[in-house]
């Protein structure tokens, strides 16, 4: 049975996605002392956190920065900020997911359900992908290149690997978001977009330049030179 934890001051959506949660057979906290959210986080242990952004004393993002520094764990922003911002600041600040209020549940449970296939089934046989002495390490979540080596979000790492596999083809941004989420209607470019700059900039700090090429209209690729 897969843990999910609620981290959302409104009692009557919190009892409401505990409810309707329950009854797919997860296990649901829901998190009751705002002010020591990361300390509940580590007692529970969760594999899912549902996060509203807007809470008492600190707010989402710094509790998802927090979760960050100690865990790798798949989490969902679920908020009432509509602005497209909202949204790229949850996936900077390390979240895989942003749902709006209103939700319907049963996008609620199709998110959790996809993030936790794409999350705990990574394949053991599936060592490492190497393309011009990059090294990701999808079990580990590691890339490297010559004597460095950066570590990853599941979803970079995912990222990363579809691209490796492409062996420098390009990849339309429908695929990388069907492969990533299942249904490309359950997220939007600019997430994807985000995830990408990130990812760019990880593979620059370990020194490699120019890595990750975009051609609009057609998709992202890893430069053959």
């Amino acid at each position: 049975m897969f843990s999910v934890m609620i981290v959302e001051d409104d009692k009557v959506i919190a009892e409401s996605l505990k409810e309707g949660l329950t009854k797919w057979d997860y296990s649901v906290h829901i998190v009751q002392d705002f002010n020591h959210v990361l300390d509940e986080f580590l007692d529970v242990k969760p594999q899912m956190v549902l996060m509203d952004i807007t809470l008492p004393a600190f707010n989402g993002y710094y509790w998802c920065q927090e979760i960050r520094k100690v865990s790798e764990v798949p989490i969902i922003f679920i908020s009432s900020k509509t602005d497209d911002m909202d949204t790229i600041m949850a996936i900077q600040m390390g979240a895989d997911d942003y749902i709006q209020k209103p939700f319907r549940l049963s996008i609620v449970v199709a998110k959790i359900q996809a993030l936790l296939r794409r999350t705990y089934d990574f394949k053991e046989q599936d060592d490492f992908v190497t393309f011009n002495h990059v090294i990701l390490k999808p079990s580990d979540l590691t890339l490297s290149y010559k004597e460095e080596t950066v570590s990853l979000t599941k979803n970079e790492s995912k990222i990363m690997e579809i691209l490796l596999n492409g062996k420098g083809e390009y990849v339309s941004k429908e695929k990388i978001m069907r492969d990533l989420w299942e249904d490309e209607s359950f997220i939007d470019g600019n997430t994807l977009a985000v995830n990408i700059t990130r990812l760019r900039k990880k593979v620059r700090d370990i020194g490699e330049e120019d890595f990750i090429l975009t051609k609009k209209g057609v998709g992202y690729a890893i430069n053959k030179e």
